[in-house]
């Protein structure tokens, strides 16, 4: 009787928990798998002041700074101090610091307000061999704090030819080092590649398209989220002919991604529909949005929701992307709206902390004192 008793009183009590949480779930619209708290000068916005740009709207985020840092070169811009890479010809090169600045800033936060973010590891060098290591040293120096990496680059228009250093490929052995311990540790990895190179020919196969197939084939067990599907601010969808509008979706990168959702080898990899340069071609006539959302409804636990937006001052800026996709939003269905929104993020990040977690307890004294 004694224990039944005990038994009911901590039900209830895991019950009265629980309902505050769901409820306060439930208030959330949206959550964000891709967000820059700093930008290409490591400057940002105060993680404690966004949270009051996330307010009701958005209730957890994926949080990294840039892993690039832009040259202030006085030979080349003189007075003017860049703050975007292209604002420049001067060289971006790798700034590490940025992983253990977002770090303290996590652990500055209240427990109730960490549990709103997942930090990621970005400040690594996807050529270098090291690069792993650079990962793995980053956990164990702060324990409880990432669930992923990346946003992290191999191929990006205007950005790659401006790292100093030796170029990114995603044949290099340095990156498949990268993923391997990323399965190992459980992290999310959160990759940007652009699936074609800029102004490509039209009508021909994208240039990285097989490449990236055959580096996410090589590490079935790393959860991967291919970033804005591949695309960029001139790295457009394919188009149907040579005489097709240039905004327009086609139906050609809709078949690609189409193709890799149904190939059983690449069933661990996500895709997000961050950026309003990614978002401008979902929009841009009805039909392009009404493709994009049928192949969503068809595949709703493979797509995430996220912004990219750097470092937003306030709530509008930083939902802008998010009301952009007003037209889609309203062509899915409830549970693909679910899933886009709230439901694949948890799945991913809530299994990332779980597994980061347990590595860290198995691979770092005193790990669990530091949760």
């Amino acid at each position: 009787m004694r224990a039944r008793l005990i038994g009911a009183v901590v039900c209830a009590a895991s019950a009265s928990l629980s309902m505050p949480a769901r409820a306060q779930r439930a208030a959330y619209e949206v959550n964000d798998a891709h967000f820059h708290l700093t930008n290409y000068i490591q400057e940002g916005t105060d993680i404690h002041r966004f949270l009051e740009v996330m307010g009701d709207k958005v209730g957890r985020v994926a949080v990294f700074g840039i892993p690039l840092q832009q040259t202030w070169s006085y030979e080349n811009s003189g007075d003017f101090k860049p703050t975007y890479y292209l604002q420049t010809d001067a060289p971006l090169y790798y700034y590490s610091f940025t992983d253990a600045y977002i770090a303290m800033t996590y652990r500055s936060l209240t427990p109730r307000e960490r549990a709103r973010f997942d930090p990621m590891i970005t400040g690594f060098n996807p050529a270098d061999m090291y690069g792993a290591d650079h990962i793995r040293r980053v956990l164990t120096t702060f324990p409880g704090v990432f669930s992923g990496i990346g946003e992290f680059t191999i191929h990006k228009e205007f950005v790659s030819s401006k790292v100093a250093g030796d170029t990114a490929s995603l044949t290099d052995p340095a990156l498949d080092r990268i993923f391997d311990f990323a399965a190992e540790a459980g992290l999310v990895a959160l990759l940007h590649n652009d699936i074609d190179m800029p102004f490509a020919r039209q009508g021909t196969e994208p240039v990285y398209l097989s490449q990236t197939k055959d580096l996410l084939r090589r590490h079935p067990n790393a959860a991967t989220i291919w970033a804005h599907t591949g695309l960029g601010r001139v790295i457009r969808p394919q188009q149907a002919s040579a005489s097709a509008d240039a905004t327009e979706r086609s139906p050609g990168h809709l078949d690609i991604l189409e193709e890799m959702l149904d190939d059983p080898t690449l069933a661990h990899v996500n895709f997000d529909i961050s950026w309003d340069e990614v978002a401008k071609y979902v929009v841009a006539t009805p039909e392009a949005t009404q493709r994009t959302a049928d192949l969503i409804n068809r595949h709703p636990d493979r797509f995430l929701f996220g912004t990219d937006e750097v470092a937003p001052p306030d709530q509008q800026t930083y939902l802008r992307v998010y009301r952009q996709y007003d037209p889609l939003w309203s062509l899915l269905t409830p549970e693909a709206q679910r899933l886009v929104k709230q439901g694949n993020y948890e799945r991913l990040f809530n299994t990332a902390r779980e597994r980061v977690r347990a590595w860290e307890r198995a691979n770092v004294p005193g790990a669990a004192a530091q949760r």
